[in-house]
């Protein structure tokens, strides 16, 4: 990470060693053993090495983001809380936490404790002054039109998905599901910025933004990983810009001002607009309408006749053409569908 430049990155994602101080063996209730994780990459000999190797690693990934960048961290109870603390010791600023809650997690064979069936992300800016990406459109459409929440249901990592070696067995035994990763993609990046994984494992987050249309960046130790991650990346084909194109809030979209229908002769000066009641405005040649007493914008004049505060005329104005009503709303996005 010391060796990328400075402020190249627009998104990190993050799976670091969750540390989860594994004692001895896990055997279900059939007396076969779990799969668990026991590799040497998640042992540390104490939470002051453990805070250490957060605290090294987190000052990196700062260093490299852009002034509005952002950051997401997945962990559990093992280490979400020290990361969050890390993360604000460094100036990095908090936007949200998600619960990312599995649908189908492993019990707890033991009994002693609750099923652990969620997983902690943070999201996070460099920095409180920082505007990081927010698709927020495209995520509620993304969500059935509703709003979404930071509590995710999601499945693990199973099936067709999960990468396994020559002997059928799991690849790596924390390997995140794409789905996870398609979600902090869309929603906090944009076509063509740099993601980096400082934790590339065998490679979701390079899949997913290679898919996407991001570039990508992973940084993987362990050879047997990369060597994954680069034969499933090879299979990886980039989806067309048409599917990368997402939904945005009208704000976002380029402005059209009301005169520049006129000026291109798609309404003409004299023609009448009327709204849903049937009142009738002229269009005068400035781009603006004239209706009884009432002068001004489409919205100033659409207000007057509703004795309302604001009005949004675009929705509220309709021509006609071909003996059909339709709204000058439609004349407005074919200029924006050319100024694309």
């Amino acid at each position: 990470m010391n060796s990328l430049p400075e402020a190249s990155v627009d998104l990190i994602f993050a799976d670091p060693p969750y540390n989860l101080q594994l004692k001895g063996d896990l055997h279900r209730p059939d007396n076969s053993k779990v799969d668990a994780v026991d590799d040497h990459w998640d042992q540390f000999d104490s939470f002051k090495i453990y805070d250490e190797f957060t605290r090294d690693w987190l000052a990196a990934a700062r260093r490299l983001l852009k002034p509005n960048g952002a950051i997401w961290v997945i962990g559990s109870y093992h280490n979400v809380f020290r990361m969050g603390a890390e993360l604000q010791n460094q100036g990095f600023w908090i936007l949200n936490d998600v619960i990312w809650r599995k649908s189908n997690p492993m019990p707890n064979f033991r009994g002693k404790r609750f099923t652990n069936a969620h997983e902690t992300l943070i999201w996070a800016s460099k920095s409180e002054e920082a505007r990081p990406t927010f698709n927020y459109e495209a995520l509620k459409a993304l969500n059935e039109g509703v709003q979404m929440r930071s509590d995710w249901m999601l499945p693990i990592c199973t099936g067709h998905e999960r990468l396994k070696d020559e002997n059928g067995d799991k690849t790596h035994p924390t390997q995140k599901p794409e789905a996870l990763l398609h979600r902090v993609i869309l929603g906090t990046t944009n076509p063509g910025d740099v993601v980096l994984d400082p934790f590339f494992g065998t490679g979701t987050t390079g899949a997913v933004a290679k898919m996407m249309g991001r570039e990508y960046i992973g940084i993987e130790r362990e050879e047997s990983y990369r060597n994954a991650a680069e034969k499933r990346l090879a299979r990886i084909r980039k989806f067309d810009k048409e599917a990368l194109t997402v939904s945005a809030s009208k704000r976002a979209e380029p402005r059209v001002p009301f005169g520049q229908l006129v000026e291109r002769g798609m309404l003409r000066p004299g023609e009448v607009l009327m709204n849903a009641r049937g009142q009738l405005a002229k269009v005068r040649a400035d781009g603006t309408l004239i209706s009884g007493d009432a002068k001004g914008s489409i919205h100033q004049v659409g207000a007057a006749l509703e004795h309302a505060p604001s009005c949004n005329g675009w929705t509220y104005w309709h021509f006609k053409r071909e003996g059909k009503t339709v709204p000058i709303d439609v004349l407005r996005q074919q200029i924006r569908a050319e100024m694309s």
